[in-house]
């Protein structure tokens, strides 16, 4: 699998259906290469049903820098020691889609449920007025805008509670636009009238048909990239949620468990977890209880409701 200066023995008619758009085709022994490389790195799992994605991903890249084999980015990228193609190579392979307020009814529970239980642990002197909450593959920022939205709302800054969102992706190119915090108006569609109000800035003149999250919105945020794949992660827990939505369902099990693991590692006793309306944990572990679909605590006991 190391060695790039092997034969090119690849059975390029497979290749040739997915579509190349002026490169030369995929082998099978290219698309090898580079699936084993997004998986060791990312641990994602391209299945070969997805050699016209990786090819379609990749082609504007590779006629960036004038390379017409995939072989020859391969070995570009492995001979890359500062790791910058290999970013390149994954946020290209990355799918983001996401909105504001996406599944709903967790947000609904949110607010019925474990924001009340949290106000209740803080007059009874069980928990400090302090809420770290991490968005685990935040995209484009829709996402950590709508938590942070979602926390401000009952927990504004006059009442003494302090919030801190962590909002991470493995992905440097939406990372930059969910820093720069603009977006489609029509993107507002999903947003309550109260906290779009509240917390967007509608744009004018050049900024006509866009919106802007406000000062703040924006003030309890901090952005970083990360892998989840890696073997450590460069935050510091616990944290009183974390949200990995539509991530695991690119993962194999081998990754999802270890993925699931580090994240439970950072959670604090009775924090919650939520995952994708697609994704479960049951069978993965057992140091969590279900809660409702897509909502895990890992307490032991039942939570006051």
């Amino acid at each position: 699998m190391n060695n790039t200066d092997a034969p090119d023995n690849g059975d390029t008619s497979t290749a040739a259906r997915s579509g190349t758009l002026g490169l030369r085709t995929i082998s099978d022994r290219e698309f090898a290469l580079l699936q084993a490389l997004i998986y060791r790195e990312a641990g994602i799992h391209l299945s070969v049903a997805k050699k016209a994605l990786l090819v379609g991903r990749l082609s504007k890249r590779l006629r960036e820098l004038g390379i017409d084999r995939f072989n020859t980015y391969y070995e570009r990228i492995v001979e890359d020691k500062s790791g910058a193609e290999l970013v390149v190579l994954l946020d290209a392979i990355t799918t983001n889609e996401t909105s504001f307020f996406r599944e709903p009814r967790q947000f609904e529970y949110l607010e019925q449920q474990v924001f009340p239980a949290w106000e209740a642990e803080a007059a009874s002197g069980r928990r400090a007025r302090h809420l770290r909450i991490w968005s685990a593959a935040c995209s484009t920022g829709e996402e950590p805008y709508t938590i942070a939205m979602s926390l401000l709302n009952r927990f504004p800054p006059d009442s003494g509670w302090q919030i801190e969102i962590l909002a991470t992706d493995i992905s440097t190119r939406v990372l930059e636009r969910a820093v720069e915090g603009i977006w489609p108006i029509a993107r507002a569609a999903t947003i309550p009238e109260h906290l779009l109000k509240r917390y967007m800035l509608r744009g004018t003149g050049t900024q006509q048909g866009k919106m802007k999250a406000g000062d703040d919105v924006r003030r309890p945020l901090r952005f970083q990239r990360l892998n989840l794949n890696d073997e450590t992660y460069p935050v510091a827990g616990p944290f009183d949620a974390i949200f990995c939505r539509n991530v695991l369902i690119y993962f194999d099990q081998d990754s999802r468990t270890r993925v699931i693991r580090r994240l439970l590692d950072v959670l604090t006793p009775g924090g919650i977890f939520f995952l994708g309306h697609a994704e479960s944990l049951t069978g993965m572990t057992d140091r969590v209880r279900s809660l409702a679909p897509g909502i895990y605590t890992n307490s032991p006991a039942p939570r006051s409701r």
